[in-house]
């Protein structure tokens, strides 16, 4: 894929599995809802207590994987390589679970939609989470839609 195709493939998507590195050395993967900051950066939230929390807090490597397609003709994908920042600040984990939530499903919906009863749980649940950004160091893109 090329690079624009890579940003609407990512835009378009909005599960991803994320690969830590496990106490033990093996990799951890978990999947998660995304979406993507201004500047492109894959964003979620997940507890601060979680597995792939402290193994980021020991190590913010993480390999991020979206696909698509059911069909040998139709996969498509990024494996993402990354550098973690853990977020902490009670509002903008907020709002990054707001953000999150928003995009479920690919409703395209803005945190602003989010009904009151989804906010109020968000907001709750906001001081057990941090938020977490990806920093993309490195892209490996697949589409074989393009084979001949």
């Amino acid at each position: 894929m090329s690079t624009e195709e890579l940003a609407r493939f990512l835009a378009g998507e909005h599960t991803m599995t994320v690969a830590t590195i496990g106490p033990g050395g093996r990799p951890h993967l978990m999947p998660v809802h995304y979406f993507l900051d201004a500047g492109g950066a894959p964003m979620t939230w997940t507890y601060a207590k979680s597995q792939k929390t402290v193994n980021l807090e020991r190590d913010p490597r993480a390999t991020l994987q979206v696909e698509r397609g059911d069909a040998y003709e139709e996969l498509r994908g990024a494996m993402l390589e990354a550098d973690a920042e853990i977020i902490r600040d009670l509002i903008a984990v907020a709002d990054i679970g707001l953000r999150v939530v928003a995009g479920y499903g690919g409703s395209g919906a803005r945190p602003e939609e989010v009904s009151v009863a989804d906010r109020e749980r968000i907001l709750a649940q906001a001081p057990k989470r941090v938020g977490l950004r990806f920093h993309v160091t490195r892209a490996v893109t697949w589409d074989h839609r393009k084979l001949s």
